[in-house]
């Protein structure tokens, strides 16, 4: 196997400045740096890069924490599409990947810092944490630089990408009120989620904004989940018939409330229109296709590995990041006559 004291020798330079002309170090001779680089690549050089890492006490290595990776959320691709955006900006700029799950479980064994240390990354993005969770009050005292999705904390050593939640619920719910919707409910998720608090307050500032009450009681949570979905839209549309829309938290709880209209032998969106958020792979399929609004993963992925590498290297201007998201009207939403 080629070393650095192999490349000296062809190079006829020291093993120092072979060192310092790979590392990128800006004190070596362009022609020389370049003529290092080409007899490397000749003699098939390949670097050590945990050695390197020892000695320059970085791995060129980040994260990505996964919270709530189960055969369930599989449905929604959420956090295949992450994983895909921050895959494609790590290879961009010649850094690594490892994924690794959490669990409730595990953070009580391991802290934060302890397992960005076994596993030598430099960095770490997390996703699917709740508001809840142990490591979300570790990650801002420890002084690894960690980038939350969809949790807005920022300090020195962390940053987050999201998106506008509350607006992104005000276009759902303003299209239904468009629609001449007035009787609106909502399936959200979970207690401790920060999109779920961000949604329903888009929701209700919607309903208000348009002179319409707010009723607590057509509010359920459905924990992201298609089943609970499914039997609190049941239950609502069972207790109060007169409903006429729901807005959902999620997709894949969206699905769960049509098969709920349709189990009472409702159609929709002619007697109940459903609308979702996130815009997964299922909602142009279902039957109906479904309404939503659109955020994009892959981009929510790829922005929190270039936050993240930004910040390790001291680029970083800003360390908050928040995407658009867009209305995408199909079959699930129709527009009622008075």
């Amino acid at each position: 196997m080629t070393t650095i004291k192999d490349i000296a020798k062809a190079a006829g330079v020291s093993i120092t400045t072979v060192s310092r002309a790979l590392n990128g170090y800006s004190d070596v001779n362009e022609k020389t740096r370049q003529k290092i680089m080409d007899i490397a690549k000749q003699l098939n050089y390949s670097p050590n890069t945990l050695a390197r890492g020892l000695v320059m006490n970085k791995s060129k290595t980040i994260g990505l924490l996964v919270s709530g990776l189960t055969r369930e959320s599989a449905k929604d691709n959420f956090t295949f599409e992450v994983l895909a955006g921050v895959n494609e900006y790590v290879s961009e700029v010649d850094y690594d990947m490892v994924l690794f799950s959490t669990t409730s479980t595990k953070q009580r064994e391991k802290t934060y810092t302890q397992l960005c240390r076994e596993r030598r990354v430099d960095g770490a993005i997390l996703q699917g944490i709740r508001t809840d969770d142990p490591y979300l009050h570790e990650v801002v005292e420890s002084e690894i630089p960690c980038v939350l999705i969809d949790i807005p904390i920022e300090s020195k050593t962390v940053g987050y990408v999201t998106t506008d939640n509350v607006l992104g619920a005000k276009k759902a719910v303003r299209h239904l009120i468009e629609l001449g919707h007035k009787r609106i409910a909502m399936i959200n998720g979970y207690e401790y989620a920060f999109v779920s608090e961000q949604r329903e307050k888009g929701f209700k500032e919607a309903l208000i904004e348009a002179g319409l009450p707010v009723r607590e009681y057509w509010i359920a949570n459905g924990a992201f989940r298609e089943e609970i979905a499914e039997q609190e839209a049941l239950r609502l549309l069972q207790q109060y018939p007169e409903i006429t829309a729901f807005f959902c938290a999620s997709d894949l709880m969206a699905l769960g409330v049509i098969k709920a209209v349709k189990q009472l032998g409702k159609r929709v969106p002619d007697d109940v229109a459903v609308i979702g958020y996130d815009d997964i792979i299922l909602a142009s399929y279902s039957s109906p296709a479904l309404s939503t609004i659109a955020q994009d993963k892959f981009a929510m992925g790829y922005e929190a590995a270039k936050l993240l590498i930004d910040m390790l290297e001291g680029n970083a201007q800003s360390h908050v990041k928040i995407l658009e998201t867009e209305l995408k009207i199909r079959g699930s939403t129709v527009k009622k006559d008075g």
